[in-house]
């Protein structure tokens, strides 16, 4: 979850935070090789003009988005490069006719629009290809004849082929790389996850920012997760079987999902024993494991990304060994006085006893990772790659045609940007083609980049966009103005584009102010003008925000707070079917595999509900409506949700010789609940009264308080056995607080729910 500052510095200082993470040297290394051969090739031949047709190809099929297989890699480079080389021809077939160019540019950015119905590839591939067309209809294309014509799409063709052969050839060698470098984003995402579980318990005034970070790095690790299964599941299935490189990334791919969700019952545990005075005399070891394996899984993921085996566990046994050895000694202190330990205490000591073990099999877990990742860079065979994981579900081919006919209507969101798209963009491209605006090409492509299909993505890329032209425009004139070598302007170009893409992943914003110069630089080069592209750039930026705006307020909008409800009712039915699944297997006993596919389904209906949350807070405030409601129901999903994870962990140590009499009854109870709670939103009801869920809870408190009185009764005679009252106790104590928990936070939700229908 993003934070909801709303005050205007505060909102404005988050739009040029950089993101966790590191530079991407490496992308600004190949963006600065691909961009340098065909300006440098340009200079030295007196033909900067004509080079920068291959410069602006070259560039823009470099920027295509494509976080996948080699093969999805490729069809998008290659469907890039002749989608860029198609609307150069286009633009220029139609430049010289302003009544032929309008109505072309309102068909191919109207297509263009409708190609994110097949995903954010096609929209990426899309969007360089709709810039190209603006561009090119603008500035380089212009029919005079044939032979110039074929050159110039030449040019276009060759600049495209330069890219994709530089960054495809790279990945020849090793088609795999992907599969490794996603996975290794896998396990460095989960190690941020798992640090920020150590300070679970410190600092209880700085809660709730502790759980909005805990919470968005829960949905950054499920989203690598979900990225990491679709990369495994386009490569091998192709191959018709894995390999064994294969079978060990889907190993350490399934591994994650296992240790994200013993993190969220970790830290269920935390919360819940840091209510208490016994935590805070092991507080000390058990923050310093769990940092150790936050430093484990960052080990994992550079051991990974680069084929080195640089992974060292002995900090982490050490840390270990210390909490056993602590734990052993609190126990025995604990158990030594006995006759002065009261009943509502003995809980305490069976959490911190959970804990404890619970961070030995997370070391554990880690360790058979590390061998996993040893035979992987050493490609060897072990038995642990022969476990039984399946590999995941393949998605079904997307049926272009019936995709399209589908949303071919006006109901439909997509549609109704493509539209609203179009029409921004055409009126924009008419503007400045009848007004005499030097370079007026720069506020269409400011409100072709800008126009998001929600007023929120709209309002946040216009306030990144025109901030950072202008900033990156004052840098532009200030260059122009001390720069009057060629070959400096050259190098200071490239030296600002290697910057720009180094950092495009972690800031947005900061991209721009950095390629807002380049591009002037990259003008001058060509002799286009001095330091007046850079007030013309800014001042077109702002015109080109404003349409953006406009059309997105304007024209059909999609406001966040008529679609939340939907995506609120299916956030609960994807929890709710999680649940009844966990709670089936303690009924009966009868572990199903079909709980992974579930809880999966329900951590991606989370993400998806938070993400709705964000777009609202971005939408006019007489819209938006009454916000905290939203983000306290969501907050409580997303407790329900770790706290029917942690029933899932526990299961596993459940043997069933002992039940809750009221088991079946409390959750057939909570059930129905959450189904009229689902209704309630999808139907725009007043939920139902709450049944009497404490006299439920009333009996489970009696009888785990009897278990209890059992236990000490026989720890006072020094038993020193697992006897079956400590098997119980042991079982259904953390049973019982979760029971707790998620009654506690189905009341909140349904108070909610209430608050909102009215």
């Amino acid at each position: 979850m993003q934070s909801t500052d709303k005050r205007p510095l505060s909102w404005l200082l988050q739009q040029f935070q950089l993101k966790p993470g590191k530079p991407a040297i490496l992308s600004g290394l190949r963006s600065l090789f691909i961009l340098g051969v065909p300006i440098g090739i340009g200079i030295m031949t007196n033909h900067a003009a004509e080079s920068a047709i291959a410069t602006m190809a070259a560039w823009f099929v470099g920027m295509v988005n494509v976080d996948g297989a080699y093969r999805q890699r490729a069809t998008a480079m290659i469907a890039a490069t002749i989608g860029v080389t198609l609307m150069f021809l286009i633009a220029s077939l139609v430049s010289n006719n302003l009544w032929l160019a309008i109505p072309t540019t309102f068909l191919v950015i109207f297509i263009a629009g409708l190609a994110s119905l097949y995903g954010n590839v096609a929209a990426s591939v899309s969007l360089i290809t709709s810039i190209m067309f603006v561009i090119s209809l603008a500035k380089f294309a212009s029919f005079s004849n044939w032979s110039t014509l074929i050159l110039h799409c030449a040019l276009c063709l060759a600049g495209g082929a330069w890219t994709s052969f530089l960054l495809l050839g790279l990945w020849a060698v090793r088609p795999d790389v992907p599969a490794m470098q996603i996975v290794a984003n896998c396990y460095l995402s989960l190690s941020q996850f798992v640090n920020l579980a150590s300070q679970r318990g410190v600092n209880p005034d700085e809660r709730q920012e502790w759980t909005r970070q805990f919470l968005q790095a829960q949905d950054t690790v499920i989203q690598d997760l979900t990225s990491a299964r679709s990369v495994w599941t386009t490569i091998w299935t192709r191959q018709r079987g894995a390999t064994l490189r294969g079978n060990q990334l889907l190993v350490l791919i399934e591994d994650v999902n296992q240790l994200v969700n013993s993190i969220v019952a970790l830290s269920e545990l935390l919360a819940i024993a840091s209510e208490h005075q016994l935590f805070y005399r092991l507080q000390e070891e058990i923050q310093q494991v769990i940092e150790q394996l936050a430093i484990a899984l960052q080990m994992l993921s550079e051991a990974i990304y680069k084929g080195k085996n640089s992974v060292h566990l002995g900090d982490l046994d050490r840390t270990v060994e210390a909490l056993e050895y602590r734990w052993e000694v609190l126990r025995a202190q604990v158990f030594n006085q006995t006759i002065n330990l009261q009943i509502d205490e003995y809980p305490d000591v069976v959490n911190i006893r959970k804990i404890t073990a619970s961070l030995t099999k997370l070391a554990q877990q880690v360790h058979t990772d590390a061998d996993v990742v040893t035979d992987l860079i050493q490609g060897k065979q072990s038995s642990i790659t022969q476990r039984d994981i399946s590999p995941p579900a393949q998605s079904e081919p997307i049926a272009i045609i019936d995709t399209l006919r589908q949303n071919f209507t006006f109901e439909s969101v997509l549609f109704r940007h493509a539209l609203r798209l179009a029409l921004i963009v055409t009126f924009a491209e008419l503007l400045a083609s009848i007004l005499p605006l030097p370079r007026g090409y720069w506020i269409t492509l400011t409100a072709l980049v800008a126009l998001k299909p929600n007023f929120g993505g709209t309002s946040e890329t216009t306030v990144q966009r025109v901030i950072g032209t202008i900033l990156g425009g004052i840098i532009g004139i200030s260059l122009i103005l001390l720069l009057k070598n060629t070959l400096a302007i050259a190098v200071c170009f490239l030296l600002l584009v290697f910057v720009a893409m180094a950092v495009r992943s972690l800031s947005y914003s900061i991209f721009i102010i950095l390629l807002t110069p380049a591009i002037i630089l990259l003008l001058n080069l060509i002799s286009e003008g001095g330091w007046e592209i850079g007030v013309l750039r800014i001042v077109d930026s702002l015109i080109g925000g404003v349409l953006a705006l406009l059309g997105s307020y304007l024209l059909f909008p999609s406001w966040e707070r008529q679609q939340l409800p939907a995506q609120l009712e299916k956030t609960i039915r994807a929890n709710l079917a999680y649940f009844q699944q966990v709670i089936a297997n303690y009924l009966h006993l009868q572990p199903d595999a079909s709980i992974n596919m579930l809880r999966h389904q329900a951590a991606l209906e989370n993400v998806n509900a938070n993400a709705a949350a964000q777009r609202l807070f971005s939408e006019p405030r007489h819209i938006q409506g009454e916000i905290e409601p939203v983000m306290t129901l969501i907050t409580y999903i997303r407790g329900f949700f770790s706290s029917v994870t942690t029933l899932a962990e526990h299961k596993r140590e459940f043997s069933g010789e002992y039940q809750f009499t009221e088991l079946k009854l409390l959750t057939d109870s909570i059930i129905q609940i959450l189904e009229n709670l689902a209704d309630a939103l999808g139907q725009g009801q007043s939920p139902q009264p709450l049944p009497a869920l404490d006299s439920y809870l009333e009996v489970i408190h009696n009888q785990i308080e009897q278990l209890h009185t059992a236990r000490l009764s026989e720890i006072a005679r020094n038993s020193q056995t697992l006897t079956s009252t400590l098997q119980a106790v042991r079982e259904q104590t953390p049973l019982s607080t979760e029971l707790d928990r998620i009654v506690n936070e189905i009341k909140v939700m349904h108070c909610v729910i209430a608050r909102l229908q009215e």
